[in-house]
């Protein structure tokens, strides 16, 4: 790219690369989306009608080359697979698996130039968008998370204004159906229960202790484990499953955890030392939904995202 061009396109990488993750629900895909909008920017960068349009420009390519990517490689939400253990009586999640859902780390939203809410970047909400065929995602992402207008939105999707609101009346129903009933109470920053509770978490995990797990689990807390169909439901079988037989030092060896957070919620990345080895390396990444001083639902991840929120190699 040019220098003047390239520069200007560049202040707006990160808003791109949420947008994108957004659209995808994959944080390593739109890095290439971003990528794949620099070079469809660059390309037709004689149809930029102004610097005042810059912005606004970007997000039509950017969207586009989403829908373009999501057609070569489409993909839906499938039914949960029977949970390997699960309580009596506890009711499932409405949401259905979304493997390719990856955690986004919160510096790395820090450094966007908007400011990006929790509401619009929970995986909550990530895993209810991708219900939504991408045309309607679309449309609702650029409508009501970035406040286009429908004539915008209709412009920048090559679709008439009413197409524009027929798809926009048709996603928010399914968005809300898939959405957890309170999501709208919660905080849109860390609050000082929510640290609490994070670190009740890492004390159980770290002492193996399954009695502390307990008391920080709501009675219908469930686990996933994308992009495996691993999921757990209840506490009690949460707890059954954490057992020191099962994870403490015998079985795996001994655990340390640093908190963290993603796609602005609490989060904690485990380290895992053997028994016979001197260091800790990493195991995993969980990110926790808090609800009224209790998790309600752990999301968690491989260690292969420990190094994109910049926590140590080893401990």
């Amino acid at each position: 790219m040019a220098t003047g061009f390239g520069e200007r396109v560049e202040e707006h990488r990160r808003e791109l690369h949420v947008h994108c993750y957004r659209m995808l629900g994959s944080f390593d895909e739109a890095e290439d989306l971003v990528q794949e909008t620099f070079l469809r920017a660059w390309r037709g960068r004689d149809s930029l009608r102004g610097e005042s349009e810059l912005r606004a420009w970007l997000y039509r390519i950017a969207t586009n080359a989403c829908l373009d990517h999501l057609r070569a490689h489409p993909r839906r939400p499938q039914p949960r697979a029977v949970p390997v253990v699960a309580d009596a009586g506890v009711e499932p999640p409405a949401a259905k698996a979304v493997p390719w859902l990856q955690p986004y780390p919160d510096e790395l939203l820090d450094l966007a130039d908007v400011v990006i809410e929790r509401e619009t970047i929970e995986l909550a909400f990530l895993v209810a968008i991708q219900h939504l065929p991408p045309r309607q995602r679309a449309v609702l992402i650029l409508r009501d998370v970035l406040g286009w207008s429908a004539q915008e939105t209709a412009e920048s999707l090559e679709l008439t204004v009413a197409a524009v609101k027929s798809a926009l009346q048709r996603a928010r129903p399914t968005v809300k159906e898939v959405l957890p009933a309170r999501r709208l109470e919660w905080s849109a920053e860390p609050t000082a229960e929510e640290r609490s509770v994070l670190r009740r978490y890492i004390e159980a995990v770290e002492h193996a202790d399954p009695s502390l797990l307990g008391k920080v689990l709501r009675d219908d807390v469930w686990q996933s484990m994308p992009p495996q169909p691993i999921w757990l439901l209840g506490r009690e079988s949460f707890v059954a499953a954490w057992t020191p037989a099962m994870v403490g030092p015998e079985a795996w060896g001994d655990w340390r955890l640093l908190a963290t957070r993603a796609n602005r919620q609490p989060a904690a990345a485990a380290y895992l030392r053997r028994p016979g080895e001197s260091g800790f390396t990493p195991s995993w990444l969980a990110v926790l939904r808090v609800e009224d001083g209790l998790i309600t639902q752990i999301t968690t991840y491989g260690d292969e995202y420990v190094p994109a929120f910049g926590l140590p190699a080893s401990l």
